[in-house]
């Protein structure tokens, strides 16, 4: 179902669409398969997915005996076959097929460019096979290899771009606040803007803003200490309004919604055994729901979201095993879920 959003200049309700990241529930592989997450978002209210490639697996391992290979793109679009029947059955869109990782700003001849391309080219095929026409792709997380020229980034995804037009596919860029070069939402504004095809747009995300331009868990304080309190509240703001100004409402494809947990003690202010940035491994596994235990502004970034004008999906991506075990099942999860983004959008 979706939300009730009161437009207070305009006194009337307008209804939000909702969805649900399939990663962002269940944690025991061997019992909570993908048709139970099914049917846990679905009865909890929730209209849409964003189908994740790890469950893509995972399902193709319930169904066969054996998990496949992330590039055995025959298996995995028979797999996807059966996941859109599943989704059909429960009533539920396929919003989103994610996330696809370390595409842009590879050298131009290089091995790892030609991969990216070919990896995008048979993630479209599984996109045909589960019914969905957009794909997220999130800010390059790599080494010093990758460009940090926004035009050769640009340039990267308009070329994918006209690659998903012939299929009538589009593009979520969005952000990761751990990324080398487009951590922030003003940088992959940029890019989608130097790109600047009608198939690219972004996928915001609660706690990838907040957590990148305001929070901090390597500091004791859970926020950046770069600058004085004031000065930070001052940017952030700022920043807010910056959005609601100059982001065109039809370029933000969904937005996704998360909290943080201040972690305690501060995590090492380095990369950890995975090569992972600080600000990474914390959107990996301290990201509850909204109201269970965060503490990011995410209410302020939802509400700068809407003053653009948007009224697309919203859709929950959290990533918090604990507070999923302090919950009977997936279904009173998934519930709680809903519940948390009712009074989020309220407020």
């Amino acid at each position: 179902m979706p939300v009730n959003y009161h437009e207070l200049q305009d006194e009337k309700v307008v209804e939000l669409p909702t969805s649900y990241a399939t990663c962002s529930i269940g944690y025991k592989p061997e019992s909570h398969t993908l048709p139970l997450k099914f049917k846990a978002i679905a009865d909890a209210g929730f209209e849409a997915i964003e189908l994740s490639m790890p469950d893509i697996l995972t399902y193709g391992k319930h169904l066969n005996g054996h998990e496949p290979h992330e590039k055995d793109y025959d298996s995995l679009v028979e797999i996807g076959k059966e996941i859109k029947t599943q989704a059909e059955e429960h009533h539920l869109k396929i919003l989103m097929l994610q996330p696809f990782a370390n595409f842009e700003g590879w050298p131009r001849e290089s091995k790892e460019r030609q991969d990216a391309f070919d990896r995008a080219r048979g993630w479209m095929r599984i996109m045909e096979a589960v019914g969905t026409d957009m794909l997220q792709i999130g800010s390059t997380d790599a080494p010093s290899k990758i460009s940090s020229d926004f035009d050769e980034l640009a340039a990267d995804l308009a070329e994918l771009a006209d690659i998903f037009a012939e299929k009538g596919f589009r593009i979520a860029y969005e952000n990761w606040c751990w990324a080398t070069h487009a951590p922030g939402w003003k940088d992959v504004w940029n890019i989608v803007q130097k790109a600047d095809r009608p198939n690219i747009g972004l996928c915001l995300d609660t706690f990838q803003s907040a957590g990148g331009e305001w929070g901090d868990p390597t500091t004791k304080s859970g926020k950046v200490e770069d600058l004085s309190a004031s000065a930070l509240e001052e940017r952030w703001k700022e920043s807010l309004n910056m959005l609601s100004l100059h982001v065109l409402p039809e370029k933000i494809y969904l937005l996704q919604i998360s909290d943080a947990y201040k972690v305690e003690p501060p995590l090492e202010a380095k990369t950890n055994a995975d090569g992972l940035r600080p600000r990474g491994q914390w959107s990996h596994d301290y990201r509850p729901l909204p109201y269970d235990g965060g503490y990011l502004p995410i209410n302020d970034f939802l509400h700068a979201v809407l003053r653009t004008g948007f009224r697309g999906y919203l859709s929950m991506e959290v990533f918090d095993e604990e507070g999923q075990q302090r919950c009977a099942d997936m279904g009173a999860y998934a519930k709680k879920a809903m519940d948390s983004l009712q009074k989020m959008v309220s407020q």
